[in-house]
């Protein structure tokens, strides 16, 4: 595993830890591929019945390393950012999420996936693509406005106005806000209650809430051919050159 991520056991909960903190746990290649490893790691291991993704430092994560965009070049080699997606959105065990901080980008799209999310009140959750000249990501055009309603989404995704733990709560994105010294207590507790449950039970169940997988393996496959070629526009170059100009003032 990379350094960045930090994975570890508790009976059979895995945690899976991004621990990038100068960087507000920004994911890059790296990051991404040790994410990878460790969910295909999961699956094939029976003894893995559930995951925990956190944070370190006082963030989830700020979601993409810009720098990655910014030197994208077309291929899903180049690109693990969107196999990690695919990988959360098919994993078939439970899981869930402690957030704490910062959740832009995958750090938002990312808990449409899981099962159980707790955070803490002032947790900031933001989805800038438009803003980046991007279009959403992770099924985030299918997700969002299932969760949402069309309204919110808009708000949300369109004007890529961010929102606090408070707000996530009451639109059903977050199960509970709570201190930040207890959101990992938390998510880990319901973790190991997840996987005290009779396992082809709970695996049975959580397939059947989540409905037909190819809808949103579809859609995010449309949504990374779209989100692939705007990486390339000059509009977005514009953008990451000006997000990048403002950090070296």
């Amino acid at each position: 595993m990379s350094e960045k991520i930090v994975v570890s056991r508790d009976a059979g909960v895995l945690r899976l830890l991004l621990n990038r903190p100068e960087k507000k746990n920004a994911l890059n290649r790296d990051m991404y591929r040790a994410l990878i490893a460790a969910l295909d790691g999961a699956a094939r291991d029976e003894t893995v019945r559930a995951v925990v993704f956190a944070g370190a430092g006082g963030n989830f994560t700020a979601g993409n390393d810009l720098a990655d965009f910014r030197d994208f070049a077309p291929g899903a080699e180049t690109f693990p950012a969107l196999a990690f997606v695919r990988a959360a959105a098919a994993f078939e065990k439970p899981l869930v999420a402690a957030v704490t901080g910062d959740a832009v980008g995958v750090g938002t799209t990312l808990l449409f996936h899981c099962d159980l999310v707790y955070a803490s009140p002032e947790a900031r959750f933001k989805m800038p693509f438009i803003d980046l000249a991007l279009p959403p990501e992770g099924g985030a055009s299918l997700l969002v406005p299932q969760r949402f309603g069309m309204a919110k989404a808009s708000q949300y995704l369109l004007l890529g106005e961010s929102f606090d733990g408070a707000e996530a709560f009451r639109l059903g994105l977050v199960n509970a806000v709570a201190s930040p010294e207890v959101v990992l207590d938390l998510a880990m507790e319901a973790a190991r209650r997840l996987a005290a449950k009779p396992r082809e039970a709970l695996l049975a169940a959580r397939r059947l809430m989540r409905g037909e997988p190819n809808d949103i393996r579809s859609r995010i496959d449309a949504e990374a051919a779209l989100f692939a070629k705007a990486l390339t526009s000059p509009e977005a170059r514009e953008r990451f050159a000006a997000f990048f100009a403002s950090k070296s003032r």
